[in-house]
Formats: structure tokens, sequence, C-alpha cells
């Protein structure tokens, strides 16, 4: 799967690249490596370090999950933390609302109260 991703990823990076008009060793210079390390990660022949991926996000002005789109393991572990993420968040919230004083409850209530006759109004 390895192998896999870092040839989708390499595929991703070079139509970017090529979308945006720049040559490897314009993206290599920018993200401080040898052309030829791009052309490495282009064919997937090596794999990117986490702090290249987000040089090359930020250069190619990307968000760092446009390299994951269209990767099916990527969409499958997505979905699967879609259906997780509310008890987590729900979990979450529940813990840091009981560490809350009695004045921080009241303002937070308050809070929660504008908000949803906001979005009342809007819909």
């Amino acid at each position: 799967m390895e192998d896999n991703f870092n040839k989708h990823l390499g595929n991703k990076l070079k139509l970017r690249r090529l979308a945006l008009g720049l040559t490897q060793t314009k993206v290599a210079k920018a993200i401080n490596v040898t052309f030829q390390q791009i052309q490495k990660y282009e064919k997937g022949t090596n794999g990117v370090s986490s702090i290249r991926l987000l040089q090359l996000s930020n250069y190619l002005k990307v968000p760092i999950s446009y390299f994951f789109e269209d990767f099916s393991e990527y969409s499958i572990n997505l979905e699967k933390s879609q259906e997780g993420h509310i008890n987590i968040n729900y979990n979450f919230l529940t813990k840091i609302y009981s560490e809350l004083n009695a004045d921080q409850k009241l303002k937070f209530n308050k809070s929660l109260q504008i908000s949803g006759s906001k979005i009342y109004k809007a819909v």
C-alpha cells in the first residue's frame, strides 16, 4: 500500500506542478531539495516526509488533504472517522462542560441560545 500511495501522491504533485506551470527545479528550490528528489517524489520512488508535504502544500497553494484525495484507503478511513467523529466530539464536549464552574456554564448556555436563535432566523 505504501508504494501505491507514493505513486498516488507523486501523480497529484505532478498534476499540481504542471497546472501552475512550474518546473521540477523551481519546486525543488522552493522546498530546498534537488530536482532529482522531486522526480523521485513524482515517480513514487521516494516517499514524502510530513515536513516536505507541508512545504509542498504551502508552495503549491493546496491543502495537505489535496494529496490524499481520490486515494481509496484515505476515503475509506475518512468515512470511518466521520462516523465515529460525533461520539468523540460529544464525549470531549461533555467532559469540558462538566469542568466549567457555574458562571462559565451560564455564559456558555447564553452563548448557545444566541447562536441557536441566529441559526433559526437564518433558516
